[in-house]
C-alpha cells in the first residue's frame, strides 16, 4: 500500500510537471508564430510614429520578445539607438508615416547620445514630414529633442526643466571613515578623479576644472541646437535657464520655448487636422519597434560594412565589474572581432564605442585584437555618449575616430584602488593577525595591516608603467609624439568637440558617417551593413527574471542616481584592481 501511494503521488506530480511544460511549450510555440508572421511589419496607412520620451538611452535595443503581447500594459523604459535611428530613416521613407508625435517626459541619456538621436529627428523634417510634441511636463533632455517640431504643446500647468546643467558627485570617505575602511590610492593622472570619491570630501581644484569645461561644452552645443532650432539667441537661452525655475507655463510661451498651452485632447485635435480626419475618426500610432521591423531599405550584397557595439565597462570576465547589465568582456570581444577578421565578406569594420573605460589590462588586450584586424581590413571608431579611460584605450588605434560633439572621451590615465580595512578588522571587530614568511614580499596585501613603504612604491612604479604603455598606446595610433599625448592626457577628460581641436579625434559625426568612411577606405560602392554581436535571445528575459540581470535591473530603478555609486562599492573587490576608467558616474544633471 506504501508502494501504490508512492507510485501514484509520482505519476501525478509527473503529469503536473509535463502539463506546466507542455504549456510553456505552447505558449512560446504560439509567440513564435506571432513573432514570425509580424517579422516584416507593415505600417498602416496614415499613421503617426509615437516615440515616449521616458526612462533611459541604451546604445543598442535587445531582441524583441514575441510575448510582449503579454505585457502589453508595462511601458518599455528604455529606447535603443540604434533602432531609433533605423525607423527614422525607413519612416522618412515610408509613404504611410505622416509624421512624428514626441511625447515628453522624465528622460535621461547621455548628452551625445541625445545629440545623435536629435539629427536623426532633424533628418526626418528634410523629409518634408512635420513632427508635433506635447508634454506634461518636460525633463531637460526631453525638451533638447522636442526641440525640433515644428509644434511644441506643453500642459497648461505642466513644467519644463531648462535650467542649465551641473554635476554633482558623491563623496564616501566619511562612511569609510566611520566604518573603519580607508582606500589606498595608486595613480597617475592630475585630472583622474575617479579615485576622488573615495579619498576627498569635496572635488579638487583639477578636477572642478576639468567638470566646468566639459560641462560648458556641452551646455554650449546644446544651446546653440536649441537656438537654431526655436529661433532665439544664446545669450536669451542663457537668461532663461536663470529665471523659468518653477515659473508659470504661461512663461515658456512667451519666451518662445513651446508654442501652445493645451492639454492631451487639443493635441489629438491637431494631429487630427494635420491628417485632414473627422472629429469621430481614430488616429492611428506605430511604435520605432514596428517601423523599424518593415521593409529593409536597399539590397543586400555579399560585401559589409561590420559594426561593432563595445557598450559597457571593460572586465576580464563577466560578472567583474558594478554593471551587470552592460559590459565589454574583453575574451569575448576578442573571439568577436577574430571572426570579423576571418569573414571573408567583411571588408571593414565599425566598432562603435559606448565604454567610461574598466579593467586596464583587458584594454591592453582588446588594443592588441584591434591591431590585428587593422592589419588586414579597415576599423573605424564611432564614438557614443562616452568612450573614455579604457574606452580611448581600445579605440586609439582605428584608421579613424569619429566622435560627436557632446561625447566625453579622453582620460587617458591609470589609477589602482585597494582597500585597507584594517582599522575595522583589527580595532572594531578586534581580529588578530600574524605571518610567518619565506621572503620579504611572500605577504604582499595581507588584511589586516596598510601596505607598507615597499609595497605602495612598487604598486606606484606598476601604475607609472601602465601609464607609459598607455600613452604609448594613443602616440602610436594618433601619430603623436609620447610627450605631447602626456601634455593632453593627466586623466582629463575631454569632450568630442574639444577632442578634435587636440587631436585626440579624427572628425565630428556619427555612426552613419563612421559607417561612410569605412566604406571608403575600403572602396566599397555597395555594401551591406552588419550588426554584431547579435542581440541576446528574447528567452533569455524569462529565464533572466530568476538571475542577477532582472535583480540588477530592479536596483537600478530603486536606488535611480545612486545605483552606479553603490554598486561600484558593492563589487570593487571583484574588480581587476588596476583601472583606466574616467569618474565612474559623471552625475551630469
Amino acid at each position: 500500500m506504501k508502494d501504490f501511494l508512492k507510485y501514484t503521488l509520482a505519476t501525478v506530480v509527473g503529469i503536473i510537471l509535463a502539463s506546466i511544460i507542455i504549456t510553456v511549450i505552447s505558449i512560446v510555440s504560439m509567440a513564435g508564430m506571432i513573432a514570425s508572421e509580424g517579422a516584416t511589419s507593415s505600417v498602416e496607412k496614415n499613421s503617426i510614429l509615437r516615440i515616449k520620451l521616458q526612462g533611459e538611452i541604451v546604445d543598442r535595443a535587445g531582441e524583441e520578445s514575441p510575448m510582449d503581447f503579454l505585457n502589453l500594459e508595462e511601458e518599455d523604459l528604455t529606447i535603443g539607438l540604434d533602432r531609433a535611428l533605423d525607423a527614422l530613416k525607413k519612416a522618412a521613407k515610408n509613404k504611410n508615416v505622416k509624421g512624428i508625435y514626441l511625447e515628453g517626459g522624465s528622460f535621461a541619456a547621455i548628452p551625445a547620445d541625445l545629440q545623435e538621436l536629435r539629427r536623426g529627428l532633424l533628418e526626418f523634417k528634410e523629409s518634408g514630414k512635420w513632427i508635433v510634441a506635447y508634454g506634461d511636463n518636460y525633463s531637460r533632455a526631453a525638451y533638447y529633442l522636442c526641440s525640433v517640431a515644428d509644434e511644441i504643446y506643453l500642459n497648461p500647468i505642466g513644467m519644463l526643466d531648462w535650467s542649465g546643467m551641473s554635476s554633482q558627485p558623491i563623496f564616501f570617505t566619511g562612511l569609510m571613515k566611520k566604518v573603519g575602511v580607508k582606500m589606498q590610492v595608486f595613480k597617475v593622472g592630475t585630472y583622474k578623479s575617479a579615485v576622488e570619491p573615495f579619498i576627498n570630501t569635496e572635488m579638487s581644484e583639477a578636477n572642478r576644472e576639468q567638470v566646468k569645461s566639459y560641462l560648458g561644452s556641452i551646455w554650449g552645443n546644446m544651446q546653440n541646437d536649441v537656438a537654431k532650432s526655436r529661433k532665439l539667441t544664446v545669450e536669451a537661452l542663457n537668461a532663461l535657464a536663470d529665471t523659468t525655475v518653477l515659473c508659470e507655463a504661461s512663461t515658456f510661451v512667451e519666451n518662445k520655448l513651446v508654442d501652445k498651452l493645451g492639454y492631451l485632447s487639443d493635441v489629438k485635435e491637431a494631429l487630427k487636422q494635420r491628417l485632414e480626419l473627422n472629429d469621430d475618426d481614430n488616429l492611428t500610432f506605430t511604435t520605432l519597434a514596428n517601423v523599424a521591423a518593415s521593409d529593409d531599405l536597399g539590397d543586400k550584397v555579399d560585401e559589409e560594412v561590420a559594426v561593432y557595439y563595445a557598450y559597457g565597462e571593460i572586465n576580464d570576465a563577466a560578472g567583474m565589474g558594478f554593471n551587470q547589465e552592460h559590459c565589454i568582456t574583453s575574451k569575448e570581444m576578442m573571439y568577436d572581432l577574430q571572426k570579423l577578421r576571418e569573414d571573408d565578406d567583411v571588408k571593414a569594420v565599425v566598432i562603435r564605442v559606448n565604454s567610461p573605460g574598466g579593467s586596464a589590462y583587458a584594454s591592453e588586450q582588446i588594443w592588441h585584437e584591434i591591431q590585428l584586424l587593422r592589419a588586414e581590413k579597415p576599423v573605424v571608431v564611432s564614438m557614443g555618449g562616452m568612450a573614455a579611460s579604457g574606452g580611448y584605450y581600445i579605440s586609439c588605434g582605428a584608421n579613424q575616430i569619429f566622435a560627436e560633439p557632446m561625447t566625453l572621451t579622453g582620460s587617458i590615465g591609470i589609477f589602482g584602488m585597494i582597500p585597507d580595512a584594517s582599522e575595522l578588522l583589527t580595532q572594531k571587530l578586534g581580529l588578530s593577525f600574524d605571518v610567518v614568511k619565506t621572503n620579504a614580499m611572500s605577504d604582499f596585501g595581507a588584511m589586516g595591516r596598510p601596505f607598507n613603504a615597499n609595497e605602495s612604491a612598487k604598486m606606484q612604479n606598476y601604475i607609472n608603467n601602465g601609464y607609459e604603455l598607455f600613452t604609448g598606446r594613443v602616440a602610436g595610433g594618433r601619430g603623436m609624439a609620447q610627450d605631447s599625448v602626456k601634455a593632453i592626457a593627466e586623466g582629463r577628460v575631454w569632450t568630442g568637440e574639444q577632442a578634435l581641436k587636440i587631436g585626440l579625434v579624427d572628425k565630428l559625426g556619427n555612426l552613419d558617417d563612421a559607417i561612410e568612411a569605412a566604406a571608403k577606405l575600403a572602396e566599397l560602392e555597395k555594401y551591406t551593413i552588419g550588426r554584431y554581436p547579435s542581440p541576446e535571445p528574447w528567452y533569455m528575459k524569462l529565464i533572466d527574471k530568476g538571475g542577477n540581470d532582472y535583480f540588477e535591473s530592479k536596483m537600478r530603478a530603486t536606488l535611480g542616481e545612486y545605483y552606479t555609486a553603490f554598486s561600484f562599492i558593492q563589487r570593487i573587490g571583484k574588480m581587476d584592481p588596476i583601472q583606466a576608467r574616467m569618474p565612474f558616474d559623471p552625475n551630469i544633471k
